[in-house]
């Protein structure tokens, strides 16, 4: 196992099963349309590359791990590998939260002046709710559903229409509704679509920071 995982990051990393180096092998294999591996071998060979081109992509990949690979390894420090546990923990993880806070998800937070916390597993499976809001003793629930752009917005009122059931029964369970917030991109950005959903959250806060603690 540990010697596919380096044979396949090696050959990965210098691109030998790139295209330019062994063909476009997806489409050459519809083409050969094979019964059998025999059938592929002899078809790739003819007509895709030959044995000797593969066998001197082999012999560079050997190359590059015994030589470059493992220079580079032996140019690795103790200190090397502190520092970067050390900005895997810290500085990533941190720059994670702030695109975190740039999502959907984070937007809706900082609109909303209150935390959003991400829904346990369980409630994922039974509800089909990815968030929630915490108001007193009692949830909101909230969906979050990406989309590419608006032609796929039916499709997604479709599939609320289906979870329905779900979302009643997260009422009954907790107390607050279940929101569907769709996601738009927009370039890099993301950004909420059904803006109106906003007004919507903040109604059935108040309407449950009213409410008496059960």
């Amino acid at each position: 196992m540990a010697k596919e995982w380096i044979l396949n990051s090696a050959m990965n990393r210098f691109q030998l099963n790139f295209k330019r180096n062994v063909g476009a092998v997806s489409e050459e294999i519809r083409r050969c349309a094979p019964k059998g591996i025999d059938d592929w071998e002899t078809y790739y060979f003819t007509n895709v590359r030959t044995r000797e081109h593969i066998e001197e992509l082999g012999r560079k990949l050997y190359i590059k791990i015994t030589e470059v690979i493992s220079a580079e390894v032996e140019e690795i420090t103790e200190e090397d590998c502190i520092e970067y546990m050390c900005n895997m923990v810290i500085s990533r993880t941190f720059d994670g939260y702030m695109t975190e806070i740039k999502t959907v998800y984070g937007q809706l937070q900082e609109i909303l002046g209150v935390k959003i916390e991400p829904a346990p597993d369980e409630w994922d499976r039974l509800y089909n709710v990815d968030f929630f809001i915490k108001i007193n003793d009692k949830y909101i629930g909230l969906q979050i559903k990406p989309t590419g752009d608006v032609s796929h917005i039916p499709q997604i009122f479709k599939e609320r229409a289906i979870q329905a059931a779900t979302h009643e029964k997260f009422t009954e369970q907790f107390g607050g509704k279940v929101f569907y917030v769709i996601s738009i991109k927009e370039g890099n950005k993301k950004k909420i679509h059904n803006t109106e959903i906003i007004s919507e959250i903040k109604d059935e806060i108040k309407r449950l920071q009213a409410e008496p603690d059960e």
